[in-house]
């Protein structure tokens, strides 16, 4: 074999290394897509912003501190300062009916929230699994890529070490012309 033919098989192991890679650009520009699609739907409507800020607000240790604080208030006026003229004397029905009003409300706020973040979750989860899937793709992609090098160097090797042996050859029989001539 000439080095003319070693270089056109050079030539045509970079083109498949091409190939390769071109290939596994598409496929990163095929997730990125993926993606981006899967994060585009993060458009939020009044209620759900509202949901969340009063499940924000509503699992904070201020919600807890201003409740408190409106309770021992409520207690203090209906016991001590507001003696005869009480608007909910002692077993505090009406409080008892405002804080049912309160949780009655909050809960179901604070579990619409709870069920978009878990919708969020979800697909993060799902983003999470396109990249790792994309990593073992890529991970794949680089053993072939590894096996093609390998296997085209081994046939470059076997090729420069027969064109070297048959100029050894060459070598060896005019070495043997040159002794016979003397």
């Amino acid at each position: 074999m000439k080095l003319n033919d070693l270089f056109a098989s050079e030539e045509l192991h970079f083109k498949k290394l091409q190939d390769l890679v071109a290939e596994s650009i598409r496929e990163e520009e095929l997730l990125s897509t993926k993606l981006l699609e899967a994060e585009q739907d993060r458009d939020l409507t009044l209620a759900q912003k509202l949901a969340d800020q009063v499940a924000e607000f509503g699992g904070s240790w201020a919600f807890i501190l201003v409740f408190f604080a409106i309770l021992m208030i409520w207690i203090f006026f209906n016991v001590f300062a507001l003696n005869n003229f009480a608007f909910d004397p002692y077993p505090f029905i009406l409080l008892n009916l405002v804080l049912s009003c309160v949780a009655a409300l909050q809960a179901p706020i604070i579990m619409m929230s709870q069920n978009r973040k878990e919708e969020k979750d979800r697909r993060r989860a799902r983003s999470d699994y396109l990249v790792n899937l994309k990593a073992e793709i890529e991970v794949r992609n680089l053993h072939s890529k590894l096996d093609l090098l390998i296997t085209e160097q081994m046939k470059s090797l076997f090729e420069v070490q027969r064109a070297q042996l048959e100029l050894l050859e060459e070598l060896q029989g005019q070495v043997q012309n040159l002794k016979s001539q003397l």
